[in-house]
């Protein structure tokens, strides 16, 4: 018999293309040829971003684009999931009928079962269905987020922030590393807010070293890091281990005080400064993108 055939378009942020990839993860089996790409198949899905204009606009010409190649017999069903499907439901499922399902950022478990009743979402990724060049991969540590921002709609789309368990991640980061992975590149919607929920802390720099000795990981990078409560000992976490990247990415925003508190960042500019001392003195040569 032929196999059934599946593609994963992925829009949007790295975030994103993990949840691809854990989906792909759990659908792979002798009845099932899933792929991350843009050709057509028996089954394209869609995973959208809701963020920005301009990734609602892309986001929904996708859509737009695959429903013509549906009406036109090139593919035989389609489905949409992820941020734009959550905050837009209502009015994407009554201007877009010819979709065939839609689904949140948090069912993922359920666009597996619809796919194959006899899979469910697995613990890991697989290695051969990452949608990254096969030497790094993202590692997404939490969900969601507890900031409220004035300007972003990430925790009304995705939700509080949830982190995972410790040892979760360093089993899915060891195998991934086993499996080839070189570079681990650690993601959330905020790294640096990592473990609070399940430990009563921030956890993140005790993950890191955790993941610099245990995973094999020849390269770790850091990106996300909140400057609002940024954890003052990852610094030397960092500059300790000669496989985490003298690389951090924290978005700072803006630099005027009155603005940051519009934005409602609960920082100054002379809390970011501090902290950018910090990072130059303690981890030599660090880069630092804002």
């Amino acid at each position: 018999m032929r196999k059934r055939t599946i593609s994963i378009v992925t829009l949007g942020c790295p975030k994103n293309q993990v949840d691809s990839e854990h989906i792909a993860s759990s659908l792979v089996s002798p009845e099932i040829m899933i792929a991350h790409s843009e050709q057509y198949a028996d089954t394209v899905l869609i995973n959208t971003c809701g963020f920005i204009h301009d990734a609602k606009e892309q986001s929904v010409d996708t859509i737009l684009e695959y429903v013509k190649a549906k009406k036109e017999g090139k593919i035989r069903s389609l489905i949409v999931f992820g941020c734009l499907v959550e905050r837009y439901r209502d009015e994407l499922q009554l201007e877009i009928p010819e979709v065939d399902r839609w689904f949140g950022v948090k069912e993922s478990n359920r666009i597996v079962h619809f796919l194959n009743s006899d899979s469910k979402l697995s613990a890991y990724r697989k290695y051969e269905m990452l949608s990254t060049p096969k030497h790094y991969a993202y590692l997404k540590i939490s969900e969601g987020c507890d900031r409220k921002c004035s300007f972003c709609a990430i925790p009304f789309i995705r939700g509080k922030h949830i982190s995972r368990p410790i040892d979760e991640i360093l089993g899915e980061a060891t195998e991934l590393v086993r499996n080839g992975v070189r570079e681990l590149i650690i993601i959330a919607q905020d790294t640096t807010y990592y473990g609070i929920d399940l430990y009563g802390k921030k956890m993140l720099p005790q993950l890191l070293d955790l993941l610099a000795t245990e995973s094999g990981a020849k390269w770790i990078r850091l990106h996300y890091a909140y400057p609002a409560g940024f954890p003052l000992e990852l610094p030397e976490i960092i500059a300790k281990h000669d496989n985490i990247c003298k690389y951090i990415d924290i978005p700072f925003q803006h630099v005027d005080n009155h603005i940051l508190t519009s934005m409602k960042r609960f920082h100054t500019y002379e809390d970011m400064i501090y902290l950018i001392k910090l990072l130059r003195s303690t981890i030599p040569g660090v880069h630092i993108r804002t």
